[in-house]
């Protein structure tokens, strides 16, 4: 695009206190200015190009993947006599993962050309709604109007039998640094136990063997009896997730801006309630077998209580979501990047649903702010 002057659409972006996006306090932004949007942007174009990928692989093969097309696309832009040495990032959600696998060193190991990223909504540590949605399928929203779950799954079996064996499915899933008790058991409201207690979810939750509330239901991972699937298999690939999130835990670039949803009115599953009903005083029900599915969320359970005694029809069912966010990634999750004190800038915003981020003004606001600073840091070689 043609260099941008400071009227028309970016009288919205210059002379503007960063605050009206979401920007947090720390760390502190100036406006930017006129004169500031000029030199940044002086004698540069800004061509936009879409990078898609299998979100279905691992983000580590996406990130090699990507990593390979953007050299190439750096060296066709050379070879029409521009000069292009860096690009700039732009991602959403599963795509900040990427990102950051694309400038680690053992996977895309792209981040000398890699000018800066800014993060849209990623889930930074995972994010609960992935459990969710393997064990009661997409939400349908109360009108019942999302598309989504038409064509990812209208219930648990249906996208556990794609996220249970797809490799970046798997690395949505909360990581180990989410922390400790984000899934809970209650009774009548009551918590009974929560985990993970010991700061693993892979061995404490996902990887669980004939346990009602692990991850996995072992009958759905594979309704094509296909020979390479099954409990096993999705075991390997969540050890690899796992690995997948020690590797990027502490890859940031030292240009990286972030937003994403801090909505307390947009619920966004920071923790999973399973509520058992009925007058159940009995210490064995982490032990009781499904004997009835919905594959939405309520389950029956029997089972051998701690004296011997037998029980059935035990009734158990999926609370509601709570905790702020964007519907999808919590704020538990986002607020990584602030904590983290790497990023130049956090928006922490409002009003909008996660799919649907960048239909928000103040993320494209926020976007172009943090594209200006980030072009701003660039040193041409020509210019030594």
């Amino acid at each position: 695009m043609n260099r941008p002057k400071a009227d028309g659409y970016w009288e919205d972006i210059i002379d503007k206190n960063p605050a009206i996006w979401g920007a947090a306090a720390n760390p502190a932004l100036t406006p930017l200015t006129a004169g500031e949007l000029e030199a940044a942007t002086k004698g540069c174009m800004f061509p936009v190009h879409a990078m898609g990928y299998n979100w279905l692989q691992s983000n580590a093969r996406s990130a090699k993947v990507l990593a390979e097309r953007i050299q190439h696309l750096i060296l066709t832009y050379k070879g029409q006599g521009f000069t292009c040495e860096k690009v700039i990032l732009i991602t959403h959600s599963m795509g900040g993962l990427v990102a950051r696998a694309l400038i680690h060193p053992k996977m895309g190991n792209l981040k000398d050309q890699v000018l800066g990223i800014v993060h849209g909504v990623m889930p930074a540590l995972g994010a609960p709604a992935a459990y969710r949605r393997m064990r009661c399928g997409f939400e349908e929203g109360s009108l019942r109007m999302n598309p989504a779950p038409k064509f990812l799954g209208n219930s648990g079996n249906e996208v556990t039998a794609v996220l249970g064996n797809s490799p970046g499915g798997l690395q949505l899933l909360p990581s180990c640094a989410y922390g400790n008790g984000w899934l809970e058991v209650r009774k009548n409201g009551i918590l009974l136990d929560q985990f993970p207690k010991n700061g693993d979810p892979y061995q404490e939750i996902y990887c669980l063997r004939g346990k009602w509330f692990g991850l996995l239901r072992e009958e759905w991972l594979n309704p094509a009896n296909n020979a390479y699937a099954g409990l096993t298999a999705t075991i390997d690939l969540l050890q690899d997730a796992r690995q997948f999130h020690l590797d990027i835990a502490d890859t940031f670039h030292e240009q990286s801006y972030g937003h994403y949803g801090a909505d307390t009115l947009r619920a966004s599953w920071e923790r999973i309630v399973w509520n058992l009903s009925g007058s159940l005083a009995d210490s064995a029900w982490a032990d009781y077998r499904i004997t009835n599915d919905s594959m939405k969320g309520k389950l029956t359970l029997a089972g051998t209580t701690a004296r011997g005694g037998k029980v059935a029809g035990i009734h158990v069912e999926l609370g509601p979501s709570q905790g702020a966010g964007d519907q999808t990634v919590p704020l538990r999750s986002s607020d990584r990047q602030l904590l983290s004190g790497r990023f130049k800038a956090i928006f922490r915003q409002t009003g909008y649903e996660h799919q649907n981020s960048y239909s928000s003004t103040a993320v494209l606001h926020s976007t172009l702010f943090s594209i200006v600073r980030i072009a701003a840091t660039m040193n041409w070689k020509d210019d030594a």
